[in-house]
């Protein structure tokens, strides 16, 4: 993208090869809207796994989310010309100190977001189906397996299908609108994100005011329990225990910490000082309703027995569950489903929008390869976008996409850390750098916690999910590194494009003066160290 003499006021134009400031907050609100629907792909799989505290789980996940966001608010207020969201401004942090942290931490938040297009279109796919034809119908039975992945999981594979078929259009649906820019896509996101947000506002308070939903739907806080006939029982406080609650704070993480997606437009802003903090910390808040009313009363109308059975952990039966909340028959079930799909096809395009723009800047900066850096003349991450949807028409081929969600979730806890860390170092090396909206330091503090909070998270609750969950996140984070040696060792000769370097206000000189000091590795090492604790204490 050319470089702009006042980036807070600059457009990009189709010219340049960039992106365009073609938006304000409110559109970025609205990209973001997506993230809401994202409480429909886990609710069932939480509850069924620790039972009652799966409502409270939510509440508190999302709140460590909106605390965490006054941090992303400042630290993308330092870089108005840059797009792609919270890990590439923390990447600017971490590049002094370790030039593998700062794709890494690029990397990690695109391996967590990018899965959304293939879970959300698989479930919107399995909704469709589900609609026109029978279970044993043979358009829905049909299977054909290409690759056994039993070494990573029981019974994963990967598989071509009626869901994948109708998956992969759905994908393609979205590539096409998103391929004229973010005008375009945000006006259409403004629509759907109405149709969305609205009916699932009434599918959570509407039980709460009619009464339906009960309090010992909601107790005792304990965690879930068997006895040996497999009867459901209350389970009790033990490690055992913990861990399942650790594991449901886990994989909640995923869909409650993603309204941070807001951020990833500050180059198309037309006011960037304004319009970021504005657009995270109101999407936050519509997050903390929706997150907070539609999992108290799913729980507190179904009642644990009821949400684990067949079809609310998968997630194909959630549309007659809400039907039955608000008292509808065939007509509000068929809205419900219509709804449903709807949300899953925001998120699938908040995911497009927001993953696309950090391949994107992780191609201008030098951390991804080059050709990801490039905007066709909508001003849309084409490049990007094709990436994307390449690597999620095989994600869409995989038979549990449970799986593919909290392995992806491994990714986004390493992101988290990094990010929440990368504010106090901004703080030090970049002091005199203008801040439009300052994070208050109690936040601050609060944020790093928050950040060792996500450590424990990732050591303790992984596995939850599968054995080998965490070795999985872990070797798929480290896949950055041929990626990134490629990209800056064979494509750029050891230097870092100074574009880059601009953004940061430094030259190559610059990077080698670190006046954080030992910090940032002391905070590293310790953040090892507590997820390696964590992962030996917790255990089922």
């Amino acid at each position: 993208m050319t470089e702009q003499t006042n980036p807070t006021v600059a457009r990009g134009g189709a010219d340049d090869g960039g992106l365009h400031r073609a938006i304000g907050w409110p559109q970025a609100f609205w990209l973001a809207s997506g993230v809401p629907a994202l409480v429909l792909f886990s609710i069932g799989g939480i509850a069924a796994t620790i039972g009652n505290p799966s409502w409270a789980i939510w509440i508190i996940s999302v709140s460590f989310g909106f605390l965490q966001a006054f941090i992303y608010a400042e630290i993308a207020g330092l870089f108005p010309s840059k797009s792609g969201g919270a890990s590439v401004y923390g990447a600017a942090a971490w590049v002094r100190y370790s030039r593998i942290l700062a794709p890494l931490s690029v990397w990690c938040n695109w391996l967590a977001w990018t899965p959304v297009l293939a879970i959300g279109g698989g479930l919107a796919a399995g909704y469709i189906l589900t609609v026109f034809f029978d279970a044993d119908s043979a358009v829905r039975s049909w299977e054909i397996v290409l690759v056994n992945l039993d070494f990573l999981k029981s019974d994963l594979a990967l598989r071509v299908d009626a869901t994948f078929l109708l998956g992969a259009l759905i994908l393609l649906l979205v590539f096409a609108m998103q391929h004229g820019g973010v005008l375009r896509a945000a006006k259409f996101q403004t629509i759907m994100g109405l149709a969305v947000v609205i009916p699932l506002l009434i599918v959570g308070f509407v039980p709460l005011l009619s009464g339906d939903v009960l309090a010992e739907n909601l107790t005792p806080l304990k965690p879930l329990a068997f006895d040996d006939a497999g009867n459901l029982t209350e389970g009790v406080w033990d490690i055992p225990g913990w861990t399942l609650f650790l594991g449901g704070l886990f994989i909640a993480a995923w869909s409650a910490y993603a309204f941070e997606t807001a951020i990833c437009y500050t180059s198309e802003f037309k006011d960037p000082a304004r319009d970021t903090w504005r657009a995270i910390l109101f999407a936050g808040m519509l997050c903390i309703v929706v997150y907070t009313v539609v999992p108290l009363s799913f729980q507190g109308v179904l009642g644990v027995e009821g949400m684990l059975q067949e079809g609310i952990v998968d997630g194909s039966a959630v549309a007659g569950a809400m039907a039955g909340m608000v008292g509808g028959g065939s007509v509000v079930f068929s809205l419900m489903v219509i709804m449903l799909i709807l949300a899953l096809l925001l998120a699938v395009m908040t995911s497009m929008a927001g993953s696309s723009r950090t391949l994107y800047q992780g191609g201008i900066d030098g951390w991804l390869p080059r050709y990801l850096g490039r905007a066709n003349s909508h001003g849309a991450p084409a490049n990007a976008m094709w990436t994307d949807l390449g690597f999620n028409l095989i994600l869409l081929m995989m038979s549990d996409y449970l799986f593919v969600l909290a392995v992806s979730n491994c990714c986004y806890l390493i992101f988290n850390f990094l990010n929440l860390n990368a504010g106090w170092i901004h703080r030090i090396d970049s002091a005199d750098t203008p801040r439009p909206w300052r994070c208050p330091t109690p936040l601050m503090a609060v944020g790093v916690a928050l950040s060792f909070v996500n450590a424990v998270l990732l050591g303790a609750g992984a596995n939850v999910w599968g054995e080998g969950t965490l070795m999985s996140g872990i070797i798929a984070a480290l896949l950055i590194i041929p990626v990134f040696a490629f990209r800056h060792w064979v494509q750029d000769k050891g230097k870092f494009p100074q574009q880059m370097l601009d953004d940061l206000h430094v030259s190559s000189r610059d990077l080698d003066v670190r006046k954080a000091g030992v910090l940032p590795y002391v905070v590293l090492a310790a953040g090892i160290g507590v997820a390696i604790v964590a992962n030996q204490i917790f255990h089922l």
